[in-house]
């Protein structure tokens, strides 16, 4: 054996033993959310004495008036009152986003005749139209749901129309070969690689759809989340403020991760490329 060799095989087996203990010794994803959490948290918690209550709040506040809501009712009535028309408008907006995407991304009389209507409600600041929404669907759970399917249908459309572009034409080539039909190929050729785009979509629909939950209970008859934290603000209650925030970030946070699960659930493969399992 020469020293070449020799040499070689002890610089793999130090990388492999230093590869192997760096794993051993990392911190697993969820210790480092933790403690960035517990750093933030304390950080502010010691910010507590230079803050004006009138224009601001710390933790302990927060938590304080979190208590007394959880204790009369009030935030788990509003927090009810704001997810029904949440979950009707963004399941909608699945159920309705993710076929005109395929339809858009994989036959091109679609996407001439259509697509340039999803571009364009895209570009449009929907919230100038809340007015004539208003008008037309009333000032209830109605008018709630369709903001809420406007600002997450585009997302959810527009990435699964970009999935269907980037599916390799040598897959579409090979179904086409074996002489599959057009739906054979829609359902087990074009669905499965696009799977990663439309989970991309529903992640990035769930911020719409929350922002959208908010605006429609500002603007709209002043109810749930919103209503709290509108009308909280009006009267300078800045700690009762922000406690229906808080709540909408942690359940957005947690829808995301819910959908990320369902992800490696139905597309295990895309973690297994992004090297996540490592």
């Amino acid at each position: 054996m020469s020293i070449i060799d020799t040499t070689a095989r002890a610089k793999a087996n130090e990388d492999q033993k230093s590869a192997a203990a760096a794993k051993a010794w990392s911190m697993p994803d969820w210790a480092i959310t933790a403690i960035s959490l517990i750093v933030l948290i304390g950080i502010w918690q010691a910010a507590a004495p230079f803050i004006d209550p009138l224009f601001g709040s710390y933790p302990s506040q927060i938590f304080s008036s979190f208590l007394v809501m959880m204790e009369s009712g009030t935030l788990a009535k509003a927090f009810w009152q704001s997810i029904q028309p949440f979950f009707a408008g963004y399941l909608l907006a699945a159920l309705i986003g993710i076929p005109a995407g395929l339809l858009l991304g994989r036959y091109r009389v679609a996407e001439a005749a259509l697509g340039i209507y999803v571009t364009a409600g895209y570009a449009t600041p929907l919230v100038a139209l809340v007015p004539l929404l208003m008008v037309w669907f009333g000032l209830g759970f109605a008018v709630k749901m369709v903001i809420i399917f406007l600002l997450a249908f585009f997302p959810v459309c527009i990435n699964t129309w970009v999935g269907v572009k980037a599916v390799p034409k040598t897959l579409i080539e090979v179904g086409t070969a074996f002489c599959a039909s057009q739906s054979r190929i829609m359902r087990q050729i074009v669905l499965p690689a696009t799977l990663p785009y439309i989970m991309a979509g529903l992640r990035l629909a769930i911020g719409k759809a929350v922002i959208a939950m908010i605006i429609a209970e500002f603007l709209t008859a002043i109810s749930g989340l919103g209503g709290i934290i509108i009308n909280a603000a009006n009267s300078f209650r800045t700690a009762e403020m922000f406690v229906p925030i808080i709540c909408v970030m942690i359940f957005a946070v947690v829808l995301d991760r819910l959908v990320a699960w369902l992800e490696r659930k139905v597309a295990p493969w895309q973690s297994e490329i992004a090297g996540e399992h490592e």
